[in-house]
């Protein structure tokens, strides 16, 4: 598997609001889309950063904190490897994305590249988000 570089970045939080102030006001993070429970804020280097909140649905599986996502090239091979190895998939894949689980027993995802970016745009069927 050839992972190309840190692709995404989400949160599961009870303090959606508050971090959605830091990532503005402190970190000055343009936020691109915004709507109830969910927020996306963009790197400028194209990547994405997001924040659910904590009744946003089908996050439940972000339970152990900030969720990682690493770039790949190419999804379905990766994915295929993660299956090899034995590692717990969490759902089916998105169209650019598979969350797993890690031995550490932190939750993780693979993201497809494209044109050497992370393709972040629609992965949740919202803005952006996985």
């Amino acid at each position: 598997m050839e992972i190309t570089g840190l692709g995404w970045l989400g949160v599961r939080t009870g303090e959606a609001d508050a971090l959605a102030d830091f990532y503005a006001r402190v970190l000055g993070l343009r936020l691109i889309h915004e709507e109830p429970g969910f927020r996306v804020f963009q790197l400028p280097d194209g990547s994405n950063v997001e924040i659910f909140g904590v009744g946003f649905a089908g996050k439940e599986h972000f339970d152990t904190g900030p969720v990682a996502g690493f770039a790949v090239r190419d999804l379905a091979a990766a994915v295929a490897e993660l299956r090899t190895a034995g590692v717990e998939l969490l759902g089916e894949s998105g169209p650019t994305w598979q969350h797993f689980r890690g031995p550490d027993g932190n939750v993780y995802e693979l993201v497809v590249v494209t044109g050497g970016r992370p393709d972040v745009s629609g992965e949740s069927g919202e803005a952006g988000g996985s």
